[in-house]
């Protein structure tokens, strides 16, 4: 009975899409000796009804209130904006109390997510208050995230270096990897060796600021 009443650890993965988090993800649960769950905001856009998952939809329309993938003009050229309407913020606001809860219940929890906005790290520093939380920002070069989207036929090439300009911001990690430097297989090494030197730091120190 007194596993069950042990909080589990949370691993935060933070970074713009191409960044490598999936694939650190799933390296780490491999690697790991103990039970770490995966929860992913991929996992939670796919369970919204496909109404409210909008591709440059009008205010006025469904998928606007849910996850809206915006084509937008910049500096670099044609990308994609994501913008999370009244009902996508609920479901981001579910999903880190959901990571909570899973702790909570004593198991260890690795999340793959992009905190878009400083309002969305402030929420995570309030959802998981109590935790044992080691925030991890994933980083790679330029040219790295250019050539992974051009890998990818649903991407537009230059939308995670427009992400990569927001994502980090305010943000204080307690790691960070170069995914464009260092392997999966690497990657889940150095992250299991920070989770053996003790609890992460990161979080209180934000909360402190």
């Amino acid at each position: 009975m007194g596993n069950l009443l042990k909080t589990g650890r949370i691993v935060l993965l933070n970074g713009t899409s191409s960044a490598g988090k999936t694939t650190l993800a799933l390296a780490f649960q491999r690697a790991a000796p103990e039970y770490w769950h995966y929860l992913a905001l991929d996992q939670f856009r796919d369970g919204m009804p496909q109404r409210f998952r909008g591709f440059n939809s009008n205010d006025d329309e469904p998928g606007s209130r849910g996850l809206n993938v915006v084509p937008v003009d910049s500096a670099s050229g044609r990308v994609c904006e994501i913008r999370f309407g009244d009902l996508g913020l609920k479901m981001l606001r579910g999903m880190r109390r959901a990571a909570a809860s899973f702790a909570r219940e004593g198991s260890n929890v690795v999340i793959d997510d992009l905190c878009l906005e400083p309002a969305y790290l402030q929420d995570y520093l309030a959802a998981l208050g109590g935790l044992d939380v080691i925030f991890v920002g994933l980083r790679c070069t330029r040219e790295t995230l250019l050539a992974r989207e051009a890998a990818r036929p649903d991407r537009f090439p230059g939308t995670a270096l427009r992400q990569d300009e927001r994502v980090h911001r305010s943000a204080i990690y307690d790691l960070e990897i170069d995914t464009s430097e260092v392997s999966p297989e690497l990657g889940a090494a150095q992250l299991l060796e920070r989770l053996q030197q003790g609890p992460g730091v990161a979080f209180e120190r934000m909360r402190q600021m």
